[in-house]
């Protein structure tokens, strides 16, 4: 890998990885205990540990799979809760509804398009785009548990693919996965629009 597409892949996840890895813990658990963070989730992970790491990716993507994943039940069930407590509590309340406005903000493609717009929006591995911004989404717009849970898990999945792609393969890496998420928008949508148009 190029320093530069280096850099770019793992900027999010080497300076949480260098802190735990100061602390004694094994890179497999910081893998697995970074993936669950919220911003760096798995697609912060899976880069330190293929590239910098050099754990090997089949072993490296299901640790950060259900790293990244662990954390949703919790969101969708909780959420609610959280943010009933989190009102009474000034400013910590502020901060939580800030960070919901922003998920909302971002959630247009899953208002537009349920359920595939969650996969979709949760697959594509850019900032604020990842499973925590997706089920705060999901908790927003009122969907319902098993299809909230089921859009998240495959665009995890989807993210940990492309993600990892784009670690072995580098930038014929980044085409390959830019041309497979661009294939998997225009199935996923093409549907809807023609059935609007009927």
């Amino acid at each position: 890998m190029t320093g530069l597409s280096r850099t770019w892949y793992c900027a999010e996840g080497i300076a949480v990885f260098e802190s735990l890895l100061s602390l004694g813990i094994s890179k497999t658990l910081i893998v697995f205990i970074v993936s669950m963070l919220p911003i760096v989730e798995l697609r912060g992970a899976l880069p330190v540990a293929i590239n910098i790491f050099h754990i090997p990716w089949y072993y490296a993507f299901p640790i950060a799979l259900v790293g990244n994943i662990l954390p949703v039940p919790f969101l969708l069930l909780f959420l609610g809760f959280v943010r009933r407590v989190a009102a009474r509590m000034g400013v910590i309340g502020t901060a939580l509804e800030r960070v919901l406005g922003m998920a909302q903000r971002r959630g247009r493609l899953v208002e537009r398009y349920g359920r595939i717009g969650l996969m979709l929006f949760v697959s594509i591995p850019l900032p604020v785009t990842g499973a925590w911004t997706g089920s705060m989404v999901a908790f927003l717009l009122g969907l319902r548990f098993r299809d909230a849970m089921l859009s998240i898990c495959l665009g995890v999945l989807l993210s940990g693919v492309i993600v990892t792609v784009l670690c072995l393969l580098d930038w014929v890496g980044a085409v390959i996965a830019g041309v497979g998420l661009g294939a998997l928008i225009v199935i996923g949508l093409w549907p809807r629009r023609v059935e609007r148009a009927s």
